[in-house]
């Protein structure tokens, strides 16, 4: 009787938009981390990747090795003694289980950096497969905003990243390379990876793959899936704009069942597509100025009941204050800013207490990209650390912490100031403190496109304003110092 398999399973990811100050320390990836058997009760049922591996593990009997698994989300960089600190997590799990399994299963963002480092993940890959050698598996699971390089490629055996903005499958991405990494194991399949990359990139609010041009290519990616049964998957990797690394945009990943020439095939006929796309993806015709954009969501507004969406998409760490001070300005409107990171004001809130009135300086602390503070005055409607189980459409089943965290009323605004790093892109905000979305007629909004699944149904008008934070619509205007020679729209 065959020995029952089991399968090393682990994460360490962060998006990292290189530009902005400051990193995240081993403190911050533990606010977030599992560690041994937490790996699999904390992810079990999640719509994480780690939940989707553990879904496909449990169900096929298979025995589970669990390593480490920390995920913080978006932020600036990591810092070089946390990515060592967790490499060395993983690699010392690795050590000890080696003997015992047969296969390797990673959730690894795909845009990390670290102060020192471009390619942070494909050092996690490197160092993994020093310690398990060449003959045992390794299957990643990573984002679509992945800055993939080929050599990435060359060391994992196979690569699957999220085929949807919003990311809404997250959960089926890890089911996927779990079940093609049973499947490999068992003898099955002979996956072979071919990468390639158009010299494209785009910022992150032209990545929701409902929009077209960029939803054909993911449907012509679908396609030759169905079509060719030797192709067992493929992914469209849009890559991270705000990540300065040699290797950033677009990748296409395709994983085929031991014919390299076929997943060749469709990974250069995809790649070429992206190329003479690029043009029609950068949607430049979407993005408003501050005033105009405004003056847009005033005059909806006034029209009929429920939100219009103002998006300050270019906001990286949730503190850019450029819409929120013109809102201040003009008054006039019911408005919810949910998710202001500020842990500072929120302190302040919440010692003076629910009920009491409180003037506060908001927001524009992380860089002097994010716009001057604003000062605010208005009521404590709650005050304390608050933490709930996630509902949307992308984080059902997270536990989602945000810290201490105040819900302050000024009259025509209504700003929850919290102390994690968490972008509101469901309705969960305004649930947690017993809010209607729908008695609000502008909602400002800093998500780039997770926010789509939920708002699109709902919103009178989704607006998007380019402010200048670090994460704009116009990537000229970043100081890039590593991408490569000829990327779109960098070299236009």
């Amino acid at each position: 009787m065959a020995k029952p398999l089991r399968i090393a399973v682990g994460g360490f990811a962060l998006e990292s938009v290189s530009f902005l100050p400051g990193a995240a320390g081993i403190e911050d990836f533990e606010k977030a981390a599992y560690h041994g058997d937490a790996v699999i009760t904390g992810l079990r049922g999640s719509q994480s990747p780690g939940g989707g591996f553990i879904d496909v593990l449990d169900a096929e009997g298979v025995a589970i090795a669990p390593l480490v698994y920390t995920d913080l989300g978006a932020g600036g960089s990591a810092s070089d003694a946390a990515f060592e600190h967790y490499r060395g997590l993983l690699c010392d799990g690795l050590r000890r289980e080696k003997a015992r399994i047969d296969g390797v299963l990673l959730f690894l963002h795909g845009a990390m950096t670290t102060p020192t480092r471009t390619d942070p993940e494909l050092e996690i890959v490197q160092a993994v497969r020093g310690i398990v050698g060449e003959a045992m598996p390794v299957f990643v699971a990573s984002d679509l905003h992945a800055n993939v390089s080929a050599g990435f490629c060359e060391v994992a055996d196979a690569l699957f990243g999220y085929h949807y903005s919003p990311h809404t499958d997250m959960d089926e991405t890890g089911r996927r390379a779990a079940r093609a990494l049973v499947r490999a194991l068992r003898g099955e399949i002979e996956p072979v990876t071919i990468i390639r990359k158009p010299n494209v990139m785009l910022p992150s609010i032209f990545t929701a793959t409902s929009i077209p041009p960029l939803s054909d290519i993911v449907a012509e990616g679908f396609a030759w899936e169905r079509d060719h049964p030797g192709i067992l998957d493929i992914s469209i990797f849009c890559g991270f704009a705000y990540a300065d690394v040699p290797q950033v945009g677009f990748s296409v990943v395709v994983v085929a069942d031991g014919d390299a020439a076929l997943a060749a095939r469709a990974a250069d006929a995809l790649a070429d597509r992206i190329w003479l796309s690029r043009e029609s993806l950068l949607h430049e015709d979407m993005v408003l100025d501050l005033k105009t954009g405004v003056d847009r969501a005033y005059a909806i507004s006034a029209t009929a009941p429920g939100p219009v969406v103002l998006l300050e998409h270019a906001d990286r760490l949730n503190d850019s204050t450029h819409i929120l001070a013109e809102l201040m300005r003009r008054g006039g409107r019911r408005v919810a800013v949910p998710y202001l990171l500020d842990p500072r004001a929120a302190a302040i809130a919440i010692e003076a207490g629910e009920g009491a009135t409180v003037t506060l300086a908001v927001g524009g602390w992380s860089s002097d990209r994010a716009g001057p503070k604003v000062e605010i005055t208005g009521k404590v409607l709650y005050a304390g650390d608050k933490s709930y189980r996630g509902t949307g459409a992308m984080w059902n089943g997270y536990t989602i912490r945000l810290g201490p965290t105040a819900l302050i009323d000024t009259g025509d605004i209504v700003i929850s100031l919290v102390s994690r790093y968490v972008f509101a892109i469901d309705l969960d905000p305004f649930k947690q403190f017993g809010l209607d979305v729908m008695d609000f007629d502008i909602v400002l909004l800093r998500s780039k496109t997770h926010f789509r699944a939920v708002y699109e149904p709902i919103a009178k008008e989704i607006l998007i304003v380019d402010t200048p934070d670090w994460g704009p619509a116009d990537l000229t205007t970043l100081p890039y110092r590593n991408a490569r020679p000829g990327l779109f729209p960098l070299d236009r």
